[in-house]
């Protein structure tokens, strides 16, 4: 099993290129399902989610072909295409390591007019049930059963007639199934409390692309008017705000100053606020972002909320970040009830955090020390990584396949910006 090796001090001065988002990806790639014509996604990052969940399109009749990269994008080239749906079942022993998986549910409908799902995995970070996508596709027509395990969804007449559905609480998952679901309904479904965060903006973007009529896009209410049959594209995966967000956080505990290119901050401001507000510097350019830190970071009242609040996908970063604040910061995590995992191993490496409910206090400290310390959740890895490139000695993180999931060369964009860090194998 791989660990990564961090021995801290050093300051970070360079480029890191920001990779596709992780999150778009995942919602991006069940889209090929929607047409027989070829779909062709650009600037995919290389991860362990992504190449799952190719998988799972294999196994529903999808055929994957990786062209590499262009010039422009820092990702892969992903061709795909559904000429026919061999199969509209998507099994446990796929879905159960990714959650993103339940997102084929919704485009297999479409297509086909019944899809059966395996209920999702992923990360442990707390209660996410899928009662909400179910709900969703029920308000367009959609008939479900749930049972052994599975949720099966069927379409009288092959196709969903349509209608209204009105989230209690946003749902940037359920969002994303209900709006592949409606691309291909015979009559109009709305949206109502959708979620607008930039890969759904993104999601929309590409329906549009492929034939769909959406109006409302980056706002609460969504509306679609379904087609009979959509065509193929050809799209860029937009750039990924953690990952962007969670290298600013190395730069602000690490010091120096980091370029962040293809970085988009119209689609950050939250989390750039929250850098200044920290001490931070941040520079917006035409290829990126500039992150810049010399000197004591002051502290922050923070509170996740969806978007466009403080992403709770940051949550587990600024906490790194802010163990070297001048001072007391309290964060307040209200999407995820278990989302203070990480805070264990932080105290491990010295870190002073009291945690009462969804509420945190970190109180900055004068020095940590490197640590084995072990990762339980994607974000909180890359919590540990922020800790271990400020900390004294060497800390060795452990069950990095976590990591793997959502950062792409993670050691490689850190190695050349200065970082002392590297990848061992126990093989």
């Amino acid at each position: 099993m791989d660990r990564i090796l961090i021995r801290g001090g050093n300051r970070l001065n360079g480029t890191i290129p920001i990779s596709g988002a992780k999150n778009s990806a995942l919602t991006l790639l069940p889209c090929a399902l929607l047409t027989d014509e070829p779909l062709t996604l650009r600037n995919l990052p290389r991860l362990a989610d992504v190449d799952s969940f190719g998988h799972l399109l294999n196994q529903l009749g999808c055929s994957t072909m990786i062209e590499g990269t262009r010039p422009e994008d820092f990702g892969r080239v992903m061709t795909m295409r559904a000429g026919s749906v061999s199969a509209t079942i998507a099994p446990y022993d796929i879905v159960r390591k990714m959650r993103a998986s339940i997102l084929v549910l919704g485009p297999l409908l479409a297509r086909a007019g019944e899809a059966k799902v395996s209920l999702p995995g992923g990360c442990a970070i707390g209660n996410r049930p899928i009662d909400l996508h179910l709900k969703a596709l029920e308000a367009f027509g959609a008939e479900m059963e749930t049972e052994s395990g599975y949720v099966t969804a069927r379409a009288k007449g092959g196709r969903l007639p349509g209608g209204t559905m009105i989230f209690p609480v946003v749902s940037v998952g359920a969002t994303e199934n209900a709006l592949m679901a409606a691309s291909r309904a015979k009559g109009t479904c709305i949206i109502e409390n959708a979620a607008r965060e930039p890969e759904i903006v993104d999601l929309c973007k590409l329906l549009v692309a492929m034939g769909v009529h959406i109006d409302g896009i980056g706002t609460e209410t969504l509306t679609i008017e379904g087609v009979d049959r959509l065509h193929g594209a050809t799209y860029r995966v937009m750039a990924d705000r953690i990952e962007a967000g969670s290298y600013a956080c190395a730069v602000g505990i690490a010091g120096g100053s980091v370029d962040l290119l293809g970085a988009d901050a119209s689609e950050m401001a939250a989390t750039l606020d929250a850098l200044r507000q920290a001490g931070v510097q941040v520079e917006e350019h035409k290829k990126g972002i500039k992150v810049s830190a010399d000197g004591p970071l002051g502290p922050l009242t923070l509170s996740t909320a969806p978007y466009p609040g403080f992403a709770t996908d940051m949550q587990a970063q600024f906490m790194a970040m802010l163990l070297k604040a001048d001072g007391a910061s309290v964060l307040t995590e209200t999407i995820f009830e278990n989302r203070y995992m990480h805070v264990p191993e932080l105290m491990r490496m010295g870190a002073d955090i009291q945690v009462k409910g969804r509420t945190a206090v970190v109180r900055g400290v004068d020095r940590l020390a490197g640590a084995p310390v072990m990762a339980t959740d994607l974000r909180a890895s890359m919590s540990l990584i922020i800790a271990g490139l400020a900390a004294e000695g060497e800390t060795q993180v452990n069950r990095v396949y976590h990591l793997d999931r959502g950062y792409e060369r993670l050691e490689e964009k850190l190695q050349a910006v200065g970082a002392d860090i590297e990848r061992v194998s126990d093989g």
